[in-house]
């Protein structure tokens, strides 16, 4: 092992978003040597005055002598073009260093970075998260990790700092991917359905604010009700979770229903509301745009943007 009790492991993020960002913050407060870096150098350069981190030129410089690398890109294929592209880090990563892949992908696309990562005398966890911007700024992600004993044991105090729920569910990559995936086709679902029933309220000629104090104290409130419908309320759809996340995520939930013959009428329903978001010209706005899209198929106006 390159690290001890008393010496955190060092430490690389690859991709500052939302999540990342939150991420690469949580580990420096727990006291990790963190390399950063994004495509866009200046959230890398904010992220080395406000926190103490090294803002990395490129993403091989912020793996360099890392024990732990973080990918936090969009899916599969970034993640793959990070690791193993024209200029991927696996090259650049010492042996046996960790590799975290944290992006929602289909299991078989994990298995095989696993299989690659392996080939090249890294250790891989298929670790995608949940819980949004806020949780991965206060280190209280849920990680849904599966892999190698050796890995998981590698990346066990990076785990901790930047998650308040670990799963392990396995030793073979592509389980905590599969179980991602039953938690976006039901976060999928839940979303159409709250910004379905939200809309149909004013339709009815509600007051969608007390609609809303009235459902979150019910039997049929969600996480994704409670959570997104404000954004509607405040008529601010800045992006916290893209329409297009939901496109991918729905999307490989119908390849997989399909590969599995197995029947999901309801997830397939959902991905055409956001299919339908998306082709709208909404596709890079807050995934509770949904709403925008019921409004202007049947004419009823919803909030407007508070200054």
């Amino acid at each position: 092992m390159a690290s001890s009790s008393h010496v955190p492991p060092k430490m690389a993020v690859i991709g500052l978003g939302s999540m990342g960002y939150g991420m690469a913050v949580s580990l420096r407060r727990k006291g990790f040597d963190v390399g950063a870096y994004d495509v866009r150098p200046e959230v890398a350069a904010r992220f080395a005055a406000e926190h103490g981190g090294q803002a990395a030129a490129s993403a091989r410089e912020a793996v360099k002598g890392a024990d732990i690398v973080v990918v936090v890109v969009v899916n599969a294929d970034q993640t793959e073009q990070v690791l193993f592209g024209a200029d991927g880090v696996a090259e650049a990563m010492t042996k046996g260093a960790a590799i975290m892949s944290c992006a929602t992908m289909a299991p078989e696309r994990a298995r095989a970075l696993a299989a690659s990562a392996e080939a090249k005398g890294l250790l891989f966890i298929d670790s995608p998260i949940s819980g949004g911007a806020q949780r991965a700024a206060e280190g209280a992600l849920t990680v849904l990790a599966s892999g190698a004993p050796a890995a998981m044991a590698k990346v066990e105090p990076a785990l901790a700092a930047m998650a308040a729920n670990i799963y392990r569910l396995g030793d073979e990559p592509g389980i905590g991917a599969s179980f991602k995936m039953v938690n976006q086709l039901l976060a999928g679902v839940h979303i159409a359905a709250a910004s379905e029933a939200l809309v149909f309220a004013k339709r009815l000629g509600l007051d969608i604010a007390k609609v809303y104090e009235v459902i979150t104290a019910s039997a049929g409130n969600s996480w994704m009700f409670e959570n997104r419908m404000p954004h509607v309320l405040d008529g601010d759809y800045a992006p916290r979770s893209a329409v297009e996340i939901f496109t991918k995520d729905l999307g490989i939930i119908n390849d997989m229903s399909r590969s599995q013959k197995f029947p999901t009428p309801i997830a397939s329903s959902a991905l055409q509301m956001f299919l339908m978001t998306a082709a709208a010209g909404m596709a890079k706005d807050d995934d509770s745009s949904v709403a925008r899209l019921y409004a202007q198929v049947t004419g009823v106006e919803l909030p407007a943007k508070k200054n």
